[in-house]
């Protein structure tokens, strides 16, 4: 089946709407529960055409529970445009901006119809997604086109705002959220502390074929450097593996890694999840739950960063990616070892992963990992 995004809809032709200026603004996240009845059939549009079993489903249904049935996610992205708007306005961007989620309300198939309805043709779109991979860039793009075909012919045209993970401002949120759990250990325990980043891990099929890890390992240095803190003390690693135990993900795993720590000597670690933009349920359970526990375990002092979140410099990043697209700006703010990433993704960028084929065993065999 052909990809969307092998479509005329990334065509180098430059058509009327291409050169029509923006008129809308849409964020576009992954969603998620507001209440204990919206758990199932939320986790049953992630997992839609996964091979993940329905007793994984209802495990990771509990996590959900276990916080109430809310995930603070949709919250967040609320907090987020209310944050941003006024910085738009100031800088003169007076479009009105939408917000559509992947897997649960207000779904993105729903915002695009509004959008078409209330004539927009055009909208520059930022996706809550720092880093380059098939789940966090070309899947969004795919669920953008989705959208756009639903809403037929007289749908808007997205235009994805670039990823930002060397962006200055992404940088600075993340140096402060890491400074302030640092002064959250005891003072002995500061210079010789460990700082785990962590971000989602992801199947290997998909982190060959994307920049996923190049791009966090940049991201890592970048804020390692400015806390002061040496190679040898940091390491990016991985959490929230989902799918089946027999594929290989990305790792390790930051229990693993705890582990493997206690066992070198350090006795403090700083977990900074910098491969999430807020506090949502993989943050509240795999870490403030199970990673914590393991560090009471161990005998490990921990102390967690928080994750960008509304960081007035994130707030401000977001607002001038906004800008910097709407106005076809020349400079493009980033730092490090690499340029700003791409306006236009390549039609090839960030392809799906193909999943490895499944060895022969016992009928019913389960896939492990935490889907959402």
């Amino acid at each position: 089946m052909e990809s969307p995004l092998s479509s005329a809809t990334e065509s180098p032709a430059t058509t009327a709407t291409e050169q029509a200026p923006y008129d809308s603004i849409l964020i576009v996240s992954f969603g998620g529960p507001e209440h204990p009845d919206h758990v199932i059939p939320f986790l049953e549009n992630v997992l839609r055409g996964k091979p993940v079993p329905r007793e994984r489903l209802l495990e990771v249904a509990e996590h959900y529970y276990h916080f109430g049935g809310i995930s603070p996610i949709n919250q967040h992205c609320r907090d987020l445009i209310a944050a941003v708007q006024p910085l738009l306005t100031a800088a003169g961007c007076t479009l009105p901006l939408y917000w559509g989620n992947r897997n649960w309300d207000p779904l993105l198939t729903d915002t695009v119809r509004a959008m078409r309805d209330a004539g927009h043709r055009r909208t520059a779109t930022f996706v809550t997604s720092a880093f380059s991979c098939y789940s966090g860039c070309r899947q969004y793009r795919e669920n953008c086109y989705a959208a756009c075909d639903a809403a037929g012919p007289d749908a808007p045209k997205i235009e994805k705002i670039r990823v930002f993970f060397n962006h200055p401002l992404f940088i600075e949120a993340n140096v402060d959220r890491v400074r302030e759990a640092l002064a959250k250990l005891p003072e002995e325990q500061r210079a010789g502390a460990h700082i785990a980043f962590t971000a989602h891990s992801i199947p290997m099929s998909m982190a060959r074929t994307s920049r996923y890890v190049e791009q966090l390992e940049e991201s890592c240095r970048l804020v390692a450097e400015a806390v002061g803190v040496p190679a040898a003390q940091y390491k990016l690693v991985y959490q929230s593996r989902s799918g089946r135990p027999e594929d290989p993900w990305l790792e390790p795993d930051i229990s693993d890694h705890l582990r493997s720590l206690h066992a070198q000597g350090v006795r403090a670690t700083v977990i900074a999840p910098i491969g999430f933009l807020s506090d949502h349920m993989e943050i509240m359970y795999d870490l403030d739950e199970v990673a914590a526990e393991d560090c009471k375990t161990l005998g490990m002092s921990m102390a967690r960063a928080g994750t960008v979140g509304l960081h007035p410099a994130f707030v401000r990043m977001v607002a001038d990616l906004i800008v910097e697209r709407v106005t076809s700006a020349a400079e493009k703010p980033a730092i490090g070892r690499f340029p700003a990433n791409h306006d236009v993704c390549p039609v090839d960028c960030c392809p799906a992963p193909v999943r490895p084929q499944r060895p022969a065993g016992p009928p019913g065999a389960a896939a492990g990992g935490r889907p959402a």
